[in-house]
């Protein structure tokens, strides 16, 4: 069964290219900026090159809200300075990078941190996509109790007991 977000924020992405300083790779990339005003264009085009430096806009994507995702994308709002994680994977076509996501959620962050195959850049967070966030909290946010689970005592006599049955077979 697969869960459709509830809501979802379209933005944009700039990513920056530039010659790497050392023999094991050739380039380094850089996620620069998350837009809201997306400009007509397709995806990896280049919007300025200056000298070794070329920034692309890498794509569209869109940041999806869903209500089980509310607890931490609360935790992130929180924060002094609220953050959006953008993801780029490397592939074999031109230019090198392919955008793969861009989230809010400080969690599913955290599954492209571990992996080594991925770029991800975290980035400051737009007003007008902190205010979507926090108005979607407001709607469906519910706070969950945390119930600590307790084990059964164990009858410390029972341990030590073996039945005449078990003794017998020995």
């Amino acid at each position: 069964m697969t869960v459709l977000p509830l809501a979802s924020i379209a933005v944009g992405v700039l990513a920056e290219r530039k010659p790497a300083m050392n023999a094991w790779a050739d380039a380094v990339w850089a996620i620069t900026e998350i837009v809201l005003d997306m400009p007509e264009m397709p995806d990896w085009t280049v919007l300025r090159q200056d000298g070794p430096r070329t920034l692309f806009f890498a794509g569209t994507a869109e940041i999806k809200l869903f209500r089980t995702e509310t607890s931490n994308l609360k935790h992130n709002m929180d924060a002094a300075a609220p953050r959006i994680w953008a993801v780029l994977r490397p592939t074999d076509t031109p230019p090198g990078m392919a955008l793969q996501l861009v989230t809010a959620d400080p969690g599913e962050a955290h599954l492209f941190a571990d992996s080594g195959n991925y770029l991800m850049e975290s980035l400051p967070m737009p007003a007008p996509v902190a205010d979507a966030i926090q108005a979607f909290i407001a709607a469906h946010h519910q706070e969950q109790q945390h119930y600590k689970r307790k084990r059964d005592r164990a009858d410390p006599d029972a341990l030590g007991r073996r039945s005449r049955v078990e003794m017998d077979d020995e």
